[in-house]
């Protein structure tokens, strides 16, 4: 009747059922083996834990996760503070040490240039006597003086700008 109907032999129609039933088993015994296996995880992963635990385990690692961040961008600032406060600081220095009088001897005098990042500061010069030290201060802007300087000034200064030879 139903080969009568569909134009094709039942035995045909049984075999491909047939098929589809070994299909499907085999289907089945594959799905066993992998919930087997990801129930043999899941027991690991619980043992020792129940719900409860797992859930505080959870918010504590997702709160160290907050702190980390929070403290991360704290850094950041801090660091960027860091930064724009030491382009107004001095960070460069050139010393020259010299006998301004070649009686005297030990090299008692100096030049001190201190600069910050854009090459402005100051020179100090100490000149060392027999009737005293004597202190002079001449500013430096961007890496030059309205004042003229002295031979060791000038070299402290190189120094200062990383111009020595």
């Amino acid at each position: 009747m139903i080969s009568e109907y569909l134009g094709i032999d039942s035995d045909y129609i049984i075999l491909g059922l047939a098929a589809l039933l070994l299909v499907l088993f085999i289907l089945t015994i594959i799905n066993i083996v992998q919930m087997r296996k990801l129930k043999k995880g899941y027991r690991v992963f619980m043992s020792g834990k129940n719900a409860k635990n797992l859930e505080d385990t959870l918010i504590e690692r997702l709160h160290q996760v907050d702190t980390l961040i929070a403290s991360n961008r704290e850094n950041s600032d801090n660091i960027q503070t860091l930064f724009e406060n030491m382009q107004h600081t001095y960070q460069k220095m050139g010393l020259i040490k010299y006998d301004a009088f070649h009686e005297m001897g030990g090299k008692l005098s100096f030049s001190l240039a201190m600069l910050d990042v854009k090459n402005n500061g100051f020179i100090i010069n100490a000149m060392h006597t027999r009737e005293g030290c004597y202190t002079y201060i001449k500013e430096i802007v961007d890496g030059n003086s309205i004042i003229v300087l002295s031979e060791e000034e000038q070299e402290a200064l190189k120094r200062a700008m990383g111009k020595t030879e």
